[in-house]
């Protein structure tokens, strides 16, 4: 039986193999920890520390009043080194708050709750709020908003986005069989939050462990398996009492699957209409990673400094899945997975292959999004700059999941005429890279319409502030 999907898409090499089957494995802090004050979508962060403060990990360094940010914590105890512009995953140069880590390594104390399910919903929102949760996947859009939708938007659906569709990738597949617990302790938090009625854990095929593990856990505890009830961390703790209404969900194995508006359309068979939220089908979808942290940051009190992710690629000697503080820069855990394989590599991601951004500087720090560090030889990077003319093939539109025309958007961005590139849904682009990964002439589509969406966005900026 064929497995839900979507139309359009691509099947890449999953290249998971070398990390799949590694645990989470602890970084070592490294000589500094640099946060960038902009960490997600919205407004920056403003810095409420000085150079030469001490700090605690979990202290709360850098916030903004406005609505659609979260603020930012310390993710090491240390000393404020310096509060200056540094290089970011983006190319730019963005201010950071750099610290120096001491040897004590004191936190803040974390007050959690211990049956959070009891808890009024807008308590809930505020704790994940001031624990500074953004989408781990990869937007970083603040987590609090998505879990406010508006009041005339009834959810009745939850999807949990664990496919982790990008190759090379595996560090939610590892949070999912470590974590199984706490996770659907998560999930049964953001249904309470959201008044959903059902959730779907969304995972695809390629992940049998961890649909395996999910599906024992949900198993044990609807059939009030004695054994594993003693287990809960927690006696008083009961959020997942009764997990019947979390329904495990296997996809077919598919790129973007993980992507909102294709996960919604292969779960539920509803359809987003174009520039609009979730909501406006009455679902609400999560990635793994942030229901964890969710959790994390209700029952325990810990804030976001620290995340999971992977650190592969054929250029580097050690692939692992690493637990690393937030502002780690890339090349100490590069370091720490060994270093380079076979001399400097082709080209390093930050991120995954098909989303992520290229770096040339090892200063980078990985930062709430950052979901994966992919080291590339030099024999796998084509030359950037040697693509042709488009063929008229049609490749690109036939795997769109949007169903633009990504070869005209393309042309047009290249050109430089921004209306025609609008006109042809340039803003509607999700930027997910399956257009170029089928392209023949090797085409960079996505690095025209990125440069055409920042254009636009500017000058719809401009025209609203002149409003």
């Amino acid at each position: 039986m064929r497995l839900p999907s979507f139309k359009g898409g691509i099947h890449p090499p999953h290249y998971k193999s070398e990390t799949e089957h590694k645990a989470i494995v602890a970084c070592p802090l490294p000589e500094k920890i640099v946060l960038p004050l902009s960490q997600h979508i919205g407004a920056p962060c403003k810095s409420l520390v000085e150079v030469g403060q001490h700090v605690k990990a979990g202290e709360k360094i850098a916030e903004s009043d406005a609505f659609l940010s979260v603020p930012i914590h310390a993710s090491v105890s240390g000393i404020i080194d310096s509060i200056a512009p540094h290089p970011h995953f983006s190319g730019l140069e963005i201010t950071c708050i750099t610290i120096t880590p001491d040897r004590q390594q004191e936190s803040i104390p974390f007050a959690g709750i211990d049956n959070p399910q009891r808890e009024p919903i807008e308590k809930l929102k505020s704790i994940i709020k001031e624990a500074g949760i953004v989408g781990m996947g990869g937007a970083a859009f603040p987590t609090f908003v998505k879990l406010s939708p508006p009041r005339d938007r009834p959810i009745d659906s939850l999807i949990i986005n664990a496919c982790e569709c990008e190759s090379f990738l595996t560090c939610d597949y590892r949070l999912l069989v470590e974590k199984t617990d706490n996770f659907l302790k998560g999930v049964a938090l953001v249904m309470k939050i959201v008044e959903a009625k059902t959730a779907y854990i969304a995972i695809e095929s390629n992940k049998p462990e961890a649909i395996s593990a999910i599906r024992k856990r949900i198993n044990a505890v609807n059939s009030h398996d004695s054994s594993y009830n003693n287990s809960y961390d927690n006696p008083y703790d009961d959020s997942h009492n009764n997990l019947h209404n979390i329904l495990i969900l296997e996809l077919e194995t598919k790129y973007p699957q993980g992507c909102e508006k294709q996960l919604i359309h292969a779960v539920l068979n509803r359809v987003v209409p174009l520039r609009k939220l979730p909501s406006e089908v009455g679902v609400v979808v999560q990635n793994a990673g942030t229901v964890l942290a969710i959790y994390e940051a209700i029952r325990f009190g810990k804030p976001l400094i620290e995340r999971r992710l992977t650190v592969t690629g054929p250029g580097i000697k050690n692939p692992q899945n690493v637990l690393a503080k937030l502002g780690t820069p890339i090349k100490h855990l590069i370091s720490f997975c060994g270093g380079w394989k076979d001399g400097p590599p082709g080209k390093i991601v930050i991120g995954g292959p098909m989303t992520g951004f290229a770096v040339d500087n090892l200063a980078v720090p990985i930062v709430k999004g950052t979901s994966g560090i992919v080291v590339f030889s030099r024999d796998m990077v084509p030359d950037p700059d040697k693509y042709w003319p488009c063929l008229r093939c049609g490749k690109c539109a036939e795997v769109c999941p949007m169903f633009l025309v990504p070869s005209l958007i393309g042309y047009y961005s290249e050109k430089k005429r921004y209306r025609a590139a609008d006109e042809c849904g340039a803003l509607d682009c999700m930027e997910c890279g399956s257009c170029a990964f089928v392209c023949p002439s090797r085409r960079p589509l996505i690095q025209f319409i990125r440069k055409t969406k920042a254009h636009l966005m500017s000058q719809k900026k401009k025209a609203m502030t002149r409003g």
